[in-house]
């Protein structure tokens, strides 16, 4: 017995624009779903379908006004600044999601207020089409640690059990797996990215084949798959990290010091 799966990524999705009925827009273009289908939507269509376009000269600001807390900052050798901040979706990536490319010059797009509403939203009509459960996933791209290169995760879920918890269940050779989840919807829209394509202009796509992991109801939610910050082992930037160590260190050494606040930093820098 094999495994196969099937993705695909029509052509013909048409300009989207806020008030678009988005799920009529995509079951033009799909083709026939069947139940236990994923449909893999690219937040930016959603995220234009619900008018997350806004004014901003200064793609900075916006940004800001999206970030909940700063992991790291670099300038880049190009005078460039790069950004990697928590949005208020949990998510931590480049620009919190804040997006300038492909929108009319002087605005920016946000990311859905809620992704897993917008899948939610997306689901039922869909499932209606293939007279049975339909999983969706609204994806975007993010970098990971210690690896190069993008991929897309899932920020958005409904219809799918968006991990597979292995824990306790025996391995291929009968040992018990203690720490095996597997991020099902991440990998899920990695995988419908590789027939999208970054800029082809198929903001949608369909895999068949994981009907096991489609659930009759809306499921857990991509937020399921946020850590949470306090759980994050790597909460900050290895400078951003450093330099805290450092002035919790100088502050802690200067309280035990009688005399010059500044003794043991050359110059009295900090």
């Amino acid at each position: 017995m094999s495994a196969t799966l099937t993705a695909w990524a029509p052509d013909g999705v048409p300009e989207v624009r806020a008030g678009d009925d988005l799920a009529a827009l995509l079951l033009g273009v799909v083709g026939a779903l069947e139940p236990g289908d994923v449909v893999v939507v690219s937040s930016k269509v959603v995220s234009k379908a619900e008018g997350r376009t806004v004014v901003a000269d200064d793609r900075e600001q916006a940004i800001t006004d999206e970030t909940v807390r700063v992991v790291a900052t670099r300038r880049q050798r190009g005078g460039g600044l790069t950004r990697i901040v928590e949005n208020r979706l949990g998510v931590v990536g480049a620009a919190a999601g804040v997006d300038a490319s492909n929108v009319e010059p002087g605005t920016v797009l946000l990311l859905p207020v809620d992704p897993d509403a917008s899948a939610r939203a997306l689901r039922e009509p869909l499932s209606a089409a293939a007279g049975g459960p339909v999983g969706v996933v609204v994806s975007d791209t993010l970098g990971r640690p210690w690896r190069t290169g993008q991929t897309d995760v899932a920020i958005g879920a409904a219809g799918l059990d968006v991990v597979d918890d292995l824990r306790g269940r025996p391995d291929g050779s009968g040992r018990t797996m203690d720490v095996t989840v597997v991020a099902v919807a991440d990998e899920i829209a990695a995988l419908a990215d590789l027939v999208k394509g970054k800029a082809e202009h198929r903001p949608v796509a369909v895999v068949r084949g994981l009907g096991r992991h489609v659930v009759d109801g809306d499921g857990p939610g991509a937020r399921a798959l946020v850590r949470p910050s306090e759980d994050d082992m790597f909460r900050q930037g290895s400078a951003e990290a450093y330099a805290d160590g450092y002035r919790d260190g100088y502050a802690e050494g200067s309280k035990e010091q009688s005399g010059d606040p500044d003794d043991g930093v050359p110059g009295g820098a900090w």
